[in-house]
Parts: structure tokens; C-alpha cells; sequence
């Protein structure tokens, strides 16, 4: 959201609801006409308010504390700012990361519209510094590293921030958590707040900002630059004073950087520069101060401490040295402690309800378990469904023994990751028909843990001699991981001018691999493989994606073994081993089974008076090495094979001839995968070829 400065006046076009980042550290008592419940969260009190709105203090069904945003009602009879309002909720729906508060739940076509977020425990910025001054040490390196990543994460979704500032920066027990990032700008170009309003805070404005009203990733960075040479310092690097003197400093001055670490100099010195192509990118600047931050560490602990447990995630957390907020206020009365059992016991009835109400899903991705956090800064598990519907309730308030009603299907609800908070995840979207969203593709990350980079390593191998034999091993595939989305994704390109059927040998080659890889390890490790479900994508020349997925399946779908007898051709099949092998073995073969089908042919066709055939009478064959097979095919000029007879006296010689030379390969090569055959005759209706014909031989 775009906030005013404190104590300005409201300007129509430019008003959003108040800002999570502004209110108060502590639960402030309700007041007279605020409600009870507001969706499925119980109100205990107040957090802050504004112009547009009020932030209550809730608790959902489980005890979870989240803050609550509902519109003032003036606003919410204005169809402008709810249409601002809903699109500010589907930005806000498309990011998750680390470092961000989860958005939980959201209904923009309520009588007051309203969205709940986790509630983050702990001082904004702006207050840290004035209570306790500059952050120094490992926690300066910590928050450098976290807000960068927390923007990354941002600008995968598409989204631009637009008001990175220290209002809107929560320092937690665990982390520092940036708020309001779905206030005003999507990369797509579509707008919540009035073009030609300018959004931003001064002295937290980039250049370009100011000069052309432009708002792009660049000019987040540049607000990423500001915002860490504050926390170092305490101080603008830009200054402070009347806005148009500030601006002046920004578009024309040298930032004042004194006071700040040398290590740290540099990338915030690339973020500040006054041309958005030469700034760093937050993906850069994450890297870089995250490499920063272990240095720290291992300063800190000596050079013989070894790698923090959890990755960068443990360094972060063990460097970030920012106390707790205790507030009474928050604790539950004993009674609703004794309901926690019941509770649980009726969250089965209400998520059936939910999934039966039409409620409207963000699927998104991208962090990996940085969950809700309590006052504590604690991540509690989740369960695996999306937020719950309201609770059937007393008259006192309290929950009641019954069925909870079904939810209401304006309400839209944003699943909580379903691997928060534990160790070793174990697969649980086994049966989803959802199609891979582009934002898992962005959000996705490299290998991470020994298992991840021995699953790409696997799949990567598997492709490419698959590829090779087509000389295809150019299209050098890159596997990544979104562990939100348990989903392993193969992203091949930019390749310019490929041909059609390269590209879909890349989808097939990779769909085999990258399932029959993830297979080998759900079957092995049930428990503890988080990842079940597989993408091939294809990149563009500008980085982006050229189009939805290629292909995506699940590994438990039966995509590896022929689970329903035998083994059948296919059309794609075909269309792979048409293309040239460049494999000298498969060379060798091919040749010495045509021979070899020309004379099983004319010796068991003499008596049927069938025409003989020749080596040159348009026999072919080639190998299909995604699915391990051999496929035979011929043009048929004469309709030689037109009858059913014909086709299958074909189907016999070619299961003779080319078996046995299959088993012989791989009896003498234990490297020769091929066992599976085909065989695909010309249909004179459709002018295609139509397989007829196919089995699996046994070595």
C-alpha cells in the first residue's frame, strides 16, 4: 500500500487502507462498533489504524496470530478502490518468499472489504534505529542480505514494490520482514494506485522516479540502497530536508556512505547509481551480501566452525542478534487453551468444506518454510490445506461442537506452505490435476541439499544421452527446485530457429528423465522427499518464459513403467526416431535389422504369394531414446501393406528380426537401452503413418 507520510492530509487517487507497517507494537484494546470475527479470525483487539482502514489483532481457529486490514466503510462504497483493493490482494496472493509476511486470506467483495496477513512481532525499522540506534555486526549483514532476498522473491512474481522504506521494514526475533508489497505496480504494466500520482516516500524515490515517474525493479533496488545505508547508519545517504532539495540530491548528489562497512560499500553503491541499467538486480545483490554474511560468520565463530546448519537461512538466523516483543495481550484465556482438541478435531469437516465451496486458490511458491511467525519468532506447522473457514461459533463467540458451515466462496483464501516448520518433508500433492503456474518457474531455485543436486545431476545426465544421439546435446538443460510447490522443473533454451520437433524431444526427454528420477526416489524415500511432481519449460531470447509449461506430469502418474501390460507406440514416439541418429551404435544396428527384417519377410511370406522385399523398398528404421524403442516404418508406395493381413505379416517380421537383435545388442553392451519396438505403416486416408504394431522384447 501507498502510505501518506504521518499527519498529511489525504489526497483522493491516492488513499489506500492503512498500512500494516504503521501500527503499534503492542495489542491496543478494541473500541465500541469494531467486530467480533472478521472471516474466519476471532478479533481480541487493535493494532493500529488510518485514514483508510484499521488493523485488528485476530487469531484464527488454531491460535495463530494474524493481522487483520478492514476498509472503512466510506471507502468501500466506492467500486474505484475496490477494484484497487482486489488487485492490490492478487499481487499481494502472487509473493512468497523469504523475509515477507504471508499474505493468509483475503475478501475484496465483503460489505468492508478485509485481508489477513501473519502478524510480525517486533519494531519497524525507522523505530529500531531511533530507540537503539544503527544496526552493526552480523545483524546489519543479516538484514542487507534478507530485505534483498525478501525483493528478489518480489520481482520473480512480477511485482514491483514501489515504497521500500524503513516504515515498512519489521524487524522480527527471526528476521527483518518487509511489508506492503502489493501496493501499487505489477511488471505487466497494470496499476493499483491512479497513473499519474506519484507513490513513493521522499528520499526513498530513484531517480528515474522523479524525472519520468518510472517504477521498475531498478528503482526497488535504489530504494534497497537507501534503505541498508540507513540501517548502517542511521542516517539518509541522500539527507533530509524540504522534498525538493532531497530530490535534487537523489537525481543530481553523491550519496554520503561514510560509517558503512567496506564489504558493504560496494553493491550499495551499485544499487545507488543514478542509471537503472547500471544498478545491481536484487537477485545479485541477495548473492553478494549473503556470500557477505557467511564471511561474517565464519569471522565470528573461526575459520574452522565448518557450514551453519541450514544453509543460509540458519547463517541469517544465527547472525541476526534483535530482541523479542513480549505483549501479554495476546495470550488466549485458559479456556480457549482446553478447545485447542476440539479445534483440531474439526479442522477435517472444515477444509472438506472449503474445497466444496468454490473457494478461489493462489497457488504460489518460492521460500523455502518461512512460515507464520508468533511473538516468538517460532514457525508453528500448518496444515497442508489452505486457510479455514469460519468456525461454527456459540453466542458467546467461543467455538461450538458442530460441523463447521461451508466457506464463503468470495473469500479468497492463500494456502499456507504445507512443509513450514518441518525438517524432513514428505510428499503430499499426489493426485493434483494443477497445472504448473509460471510464478514456480520464477520462484524456483538450484539444487540445495545433497539429495536435490544428486536428483538434478540424474535427470541432467539421463537427458542428455538422450539428446545426444539426436546430436540435440546443445539444448543443455537446467533443472531447479520449488519445494512450496514440490515441483522439480527442466527449463531448456533460448535456442534460436529450432525446429518444432527438437523442442519436443526436449519436452519428452525431459518429462522421462526428471519422472522417472523422482520415482526411483519417492519409492525409496517416502518420508522425506518433498518433490513429486515435474515441469519442462522452454526459455525465451529476454530470459522469461516462452510460453506455459511444455509438459508436467506426476512421477506418480505411472510415467516410467508400463503399468497397464504392454507398451504402445505413439505419434511423438515416431516423430523422434524420424530424426537422424548420430549414435554409431544405433547406426550399425538400424542398418543390420533392416537386412535382417527384408529376410525374415521373404522367407515367411513365399507361400502367400506376397511380392519379396528389398533393403530398398522404403523399409526404415530409427530409435526413439526417450522411451528406449525402436520403431520400423514404411512409406508403402504400392499399398503393399494396406490390408490387415499384410500389416500383420509386417508386425511378425519386424518382432522377430528386430528383438533378436535387440536382446543381442544389449547382451554384448550392457549400455544399450533399447528393448521396446514399433512398427508404423503409411495410412493412404490421413497421408500420416499409423503405428500397427508394438511390443516389449526380453532381454
Amino acid at each position: 500500500m501507498c502510505v501518506q507520510p504521518h499527519g498529511a492530509p489525504s489526497q483522493k487517487g491516492n488513499e489506500h487502507p492503512v498500512s500494516i507497517a504503521r501500527v503499534a507494537a503492542r495489542v491496543q484494546p478494541a473500541r465500541p462498533g469494531d467486530p467480533k470475527r472478521v472471516g474466519p479470525y476471532r478479533l481480541i483487539g487493535r493494532l493500529g489504524s488510518g485514514g483508510m482502514g484499521t488493523v485488528h489483532a485476530g487469531l484464527d481457529p488454531a491460535g495463530l496470530r494474524v493481522a487483520v486490514k478492514v476498509i472503512h466503510p466510506a471507502y468501500a462504497e466506492d467500486p474505484e478502490f475496490r477494484a484497487r483493493f482486489r488487485r492490490e490482494v492478487q499481487l499481494s496472493a502472487r509473493v512468497q518468499g523469504p523475509c515477507l509476511i504471508p499474505l493468509l486470506a483475503a475478501d475484496p467483495d465483503a460489505e468492508n472489504p478485509w485481508l489477513a496477513t501473519a502478524y510480525a512481532p517486533g519494531p519497524t525499522l525507522d523505530q529500531h534505529v531511533a530507540a537503539h540506534g544503527a544496526l552493526t555486526g552480523g545483524t546489519l549483514y543479516a538484514f542487507a542480505t534478507g530485505t534483498a532476498q525478501a525483493l528478489a522473491a518480489i520481482h520473480a512474481a512480477g511485482v514491483v514494490h514501489r515504497d521500500v522504506k524503513p516504515q515498512n521494514v519489521v524487524l522480527t526475533p527471526a528476521g527483518p520482514r518487509i511489508l506492503d508489497f502489493g501496493i501499487a505496480h505489477a511488471a505487466d504494466g497494470t496499476s493499483v494506485t491512479r497513473t499519474g500520482v506519484m507513490t513513493g516516500t521522499p528520499g526513498w524515490i530513484s531517480p528515474e522516479h522523479y524525472r519520468t515517474g518510472t517504477a521498475g525493479p531498478e528503482g526497488d533496488m535504489f530504494a534497497w540502497g537507501t534503505l541498508v545505508a540507513y540501517a548502517a547508519t542511521g542516517r539518509l545517504p541522500f539527507g533530509t530536508g524540504a522534498p525538493d532539495v532531497v530530490a535534487y540530491r537523489v537525481m543530481s548528489g553523491e550519496p554520503e556512505l561514510d560509517g558503512i562497512p567496506d564489504e558493504l560499500r560496494d553493491p550499495l553503491t551499485k544499487a545507488l547509481a543514478k542509471s537503472p541499467a547500471e544498478r545491481i538486480s536484487s537477485d545479485a545483490a541477495a548473492e553478494e551480501c549473503a556470500r557477505l554474511l557467511a564471511a561474517q560468520a565464519t569471522k565470528v565463530l573461526g575459520a574452522d566452525a565448518g557450514p551453519q546448519p541450514g544453509g543460509l537461512s540458519g547463517c541469517l538466523t544465527t547472525e541476526w542478534s534483535v530482541p523479542g516483543v513480549a505483549d501479554p495481550a495476546w495470550h488466549l484465556p485458559a479456556s480457549a487453551f482446553r478447545r485447542r482438541a476440539l479445534i483440531t478435531a474439526v479442522v477435517t469437516a472444515v477444509v472438506v468444506a472449503a474445497v466444496t465451496a468454490g473457494v478461489v486458490t493462489f497457488h504460489n511458491s518460492g521460500d523455502r518454510g518461512d512460515a507464520d511467525l508468533t511473538s516468538e519468532g517460532t514457525a508453528p506447522s500448518a496444515p497442508p490445506s489452505g486457510r479455514l473457514a469460519p468456525l461454527t461459533t456459540t453466542g458467546s463467540g467461543e467455538p461450538a461442537e458442530t460441523t463447521a458451515p461451508a466457506a464463503d466462496p468470495r473469500t479468497i483464501r492463500i494456502p499456507t506452505d504445507p512443509l513450514a516448520g518441518v525438517p524432513d518433508p514428505a510428499y503430499t500433492r499426489a493426485g493434483e490435476e494443477t497445472q504448473p503456474h509460471p510464478d514456480e518457474w520464477r520462484s524456483s531455485t538450484t539444487a540445495d541439499s545433497p539429495e536435490e543436486r544428486d536428483a538434478a545431476k540424474k535427470i541432467r545426465d539421463r537427458m542428455l544421452s538422450m539428446l545426444a544421439t539426436k546430436d540435440m546435446d546443445f539444448m543443455q538443460p537446467t533443472i531447479t527446485f520449488n519445494q512450496r510447490a514440490q515441483t522439480v522443473l527442466v527449463t531448456g533454451g533460448p535456442v534460436s530457429q529450432l525446429p518444432e520437433d527438437h523442442q519436443d524431444v526436449f519436452r519428452r526427454a525431459g518429462e522421462m528423465a526428471a519422472c522417472s528420477t523422482l520415482a526411483h526416489r519417492l519409492e525409496n524415500d517416502p518420508a522425506t522427499w518433498p518433490y513429486g511432481r515435474f515441469s519442462v519449460h522452454w526459455k525465451a531470447s529476454d530470459g522469461d518464459l516462452d510460453a506455459a509449461a511444455l509438459g508436467f506430469g506426476e512421477a506418480t502418474d505411472g510415467c516410467v513403467a508400463e503399468t497397464a501390460g504392454q507398451w504402445h507406440g505413439d505419434e511423438f514416439g515416431m516423430a523422434t526416431a524420424e530424426i537422424p541418429s548420430s549414435d554409431k551404435a544405433e547406426i550399425r544396428v538400424a542398418d543390420a535389422t533392416v537386412k535382417a527384417i527384408v529376410t525374415t519377410w521373404n522367407a515367411n511370406t513365399v507361400e502367400t504369394n506376397e511380392d519379396a522385399l528389398t533393403v530398398n523398398d522404403g523399409i526404415s528404421l530409427g530409435f526413439d531414446p526417450v522411451e528406449s524403442a525402436a520403431y520400423v516404418w514404411t512409406d508403402d508406395p504400392n499399398s503393399r501393406f494396406a490390408s490387415r493381413a499384410s500389416q500383420s505379416n509386417l508386425k511378425g517380421a519386424v518382432e522377430a528380426a528386430v528383438c533378436r537383435r535387440l536382446t543381442g545388442e544389449f547382451n554384448s553392451d550392457k549400455s544399450w537401452n533399447y528393448t521396446r519396438w514399433a512398427v508404423a505403416v503409411h495410412d493412404a486416408y490421413t497421408g500420416t503413418r499409423q503405428v500397427v504394431g508394438s511390443g516389449t522384447c526380453t532381454p
